[in-house]
C-alpha cells in the first residue's frame, strides 16, 4: 500500500508524469532510491530525496545563464532555432522557468519575438500565467517538476491552438550509466524523461510531437 501523507512520489502509488502507470522500484544509488513507471517509462525520484526550496533556489543561483557566453547561447540554440523555423515573426511566446539570466528569451527577442518571463524562484510573475501565448519554451526545466503531469496541463492551457511548445531536456537513453550519468547527480533533478515518455506526454495532450536533434522536443498543439 502507498504510504500515506499529503505530498509526495513512493513506490506503488500513481506516476506524476502520466497519472496512469503504478510506480515501481528502479534502483538505488548512494541511499537514493528512483522509481519507474511502467506505462510512460519516466524515472522518478522518490519524495525523500527531493530538496527544499530554499536549497534548489540555492543551487540554481550558482549556475552560470550569462547570455553573452558564446558557449551557452550554442547551447540554447539547440533549441530556438528548430522552434524559431515554426512560428512566426512578432509571435508572443513565454520563457517558462526561464532561471535567474533569461538568455533564451534574449535568443528569441532578437529574432523579433515578443516573450515574456516565468519562473517560481527568479521573475515569479502571477500575470504571466494569466494569458495564452503563440509559443512556449522550457529549457531545463521539465526535469525539476515534482509534479509534472499538472505542468504540462498548465502549459497546455496557457498555449494558444496551433502554438508550440519548446522542451530541452538529457533524455535517458541507458540504464546501465544511470548511477554515473552527469544529469541524475543533480541534486535538483527528480525526474528523467525517454523519447517515448515525451510522445506519450503528446498523445494524451493531443500534441504532435517533433525531435529535431537530440534531447530536444518541439510540441505542435492542433487548432
Amino acid at each position: 500500500m502507498p504510504l500515506v501523507r499529503e505530498a509526495g512520489v513512493y513506490e506503488g502509488e500513481a506516476c506524476t508524469v502520466c497519472e496512469q502507470g503504478v510506480l515501481e522500484r528502479f534502483r538505488v544509488v548512494k541511499g537514493q532510491e528512483y522509481l519507474r513507471c511502467p506505462n510512460c517509462e519516466a524515472t522518478l525520484m522518490a519524495q525523500p530525496g527531493w530538496l527544499t526550496p530554499e536549497e534548489e533556489r540555492a543551487v540554481y543561483a550558482l549556475h552560470n545563464n550569462d547570455p553573452g557566453a558564446p558557449g551557452y547561447r550554442a547551447f540554447l540554440e539547440k533549441l530556438a532555432l528548430p522552434l524559431l523555423d515554426r512560428i512566426y515573426p512578432g509571435a508572443f511566446g513565454l520563457d517558462f522557468g526561464c532561471g535567474p539570466g533569461p538568455a533564451l528569451a534574449k535568443i528569441l527577442r532578437e529574432a523579433g519575438m515578443d516573450v515574456a518571463l516565468y519562473d517560481p524562484f527568479f521573475y515569479p510573475a502571477p500575470a504571466a500565467l494569466s494569458h495564452p501565448y503563440d509559443f512556449i519554451t522550457c529549457s531545463e526545466v521539465v526535469e525539476h517538476l515534482h509534479y509534472p503531469a499538472k505542468v504540462f496541463g498548465q502549459l497546455d492551457g496557457l498555449l494558444k491552438p496551433g502554438g508550440w511548445l519548446g522542451l530541452m531536456t538529457c533524455f535517458q537513453t541507458n540504464d546501465e550509466r544511470f548511477d554515473n550519468w552527469h544529469y541524475r547527480r543533480d541534486p535538483t533533478h527528480v525526474v528523467f524523461y525517454r523519447e517515448a515518455t515525451l510522445a506519450f506526454i503528446a498523445k494524451k495532450r493531443g500534441w504532435t510531437m517533433f525531435v529535431p536533434r537530440k534531447d530536444v522536443a518541439i510540441f505542435h498543439k492542433p487548432l
